[in-house]
């Protein structure tokens, strides 16, 4: 059993209630978004606050509430307890908590992303068996959606296929399991090339699969590369990885918003030719093939 503690404050307040609940043995403290107010890209060195913070601590549940609203209200000189929210919370494992809004998601015609031991009823499914653990991938996310479908709609026979900030492994995988010769994997995160690593041995293609760090450069240039990161981050790697695309290679970018498609696209038409996009939900994936030179 968990005593969880949230209050909302004024973003200039926020880093000394985050203090506050640090000195008063809080096992944990987390910052988000109480006002629906977006961040998507911040400057690199930048962490920016919300103007309306909601700051969460977690204490050991025999921690007395009472007691923790007092110490709360006298360290900022105010009654805030009206705008404190006590939650005692069951122990579980978190990091699995995913798997309870995670079923079975078609892809195109074939590719099928499911959890272990869940599979569809269809006779022609190519089934990915997924476990992203702490990495970002699912395909529950339009960004990630729009890649699988590419993947399964495109000719992969004989490519090498570059995934770029991998996460889970999930465009990886797929695209080995649907014919590609051989995928590369990079990812800044260790916990990504862990999932990755797991699930590529779980579906069977580890063996065709090459992981490396992110400033590694990859052994060949890719037919393919796919990166389903975020608009800005996209455009400051452009150079890279179209350095990574061999002449008449395919890119595919994803985690751009419908009205960053533009000013995306015209980043990469330096040594792409790009297609129109495909949305989805207010996203969009860009297309784009190399050119020579």
């Amino acid at each position: 059993m968990w005593l969880q503690l949230s209050l909302t404050a004024a973003k200039e307040q926020a880093p000394l209630i985050e203090a506050l609940f640090e000195n008063m043995g809080a096992l944990s403290v987390t910052l988000g978004d109480a006002g629906d107010e977006p961040i998507l890209e911040p400057g690199p060195g930048e962490s920016p606050l919300w103007r309306a913070t909601r700051v969460t601590a977690l204490f050991e549940g025999d921690r007395d509430p009472d007691q923790l609203r007092t110490l709360v209200n006298q360290s900022l000189n105010a009654d805030v307890s009206r705008q404190l929210r006590l939650e005692r919370l069951e122990d579980q494992a978190w990091e699995r908590a995913w798997l309870e809004d995670f079923h079975p998601m078609r892809f195109g015609r074939r590719l099928w992303v499911c959890p272990a031991g869940r599979r569809p009823d269809a006779d022609d499914a190519l089934i990915l068996e997924l476990d992203p653990g702490l990495a970002f991938g699912t395909g529950t996310h339009p960004t990630t959606a729009l890649c699988l479908e590419w993947l399964d709609g495109a000719d992969l026979s004989g490519k090498t296929v570059i995934d770029f900030g991998c996460g889970s492994g999930i465009l990886a995988v797929a695209a080995l399991l649907l014919g590609a010769d051989r995928a590369i994997a990079t990812d800044h995160d260790p916990q990504a090339l862990e999932a990755t690593r797991a699930n590529a041995g779980k579906n069977g293609v580890a063996s065709r699969l090459t992981l490396l760090e992110p400033d590694q450069a990859p052994p060949v240039r890719g037919d393919i590369l796919l990166a389903n990161i975020l608009a800005g981050t996209l455009i400051g790697l452009e150079p890279v990885l179209a350095s990574r695309v061999k002449a008449n290679g395919r890119i595919v970018l994803s985690g751009i918003l419908t009205a960053q498609a533009a000013e995306v696209s015209r980043a990469f038409g330096r040594h792409f030719g790009m297609l129109p996009p495909q949305a989805r939900e207010g996203w969009v994936a860009l297309e784009g093939v190399r050119l020579a030179g």
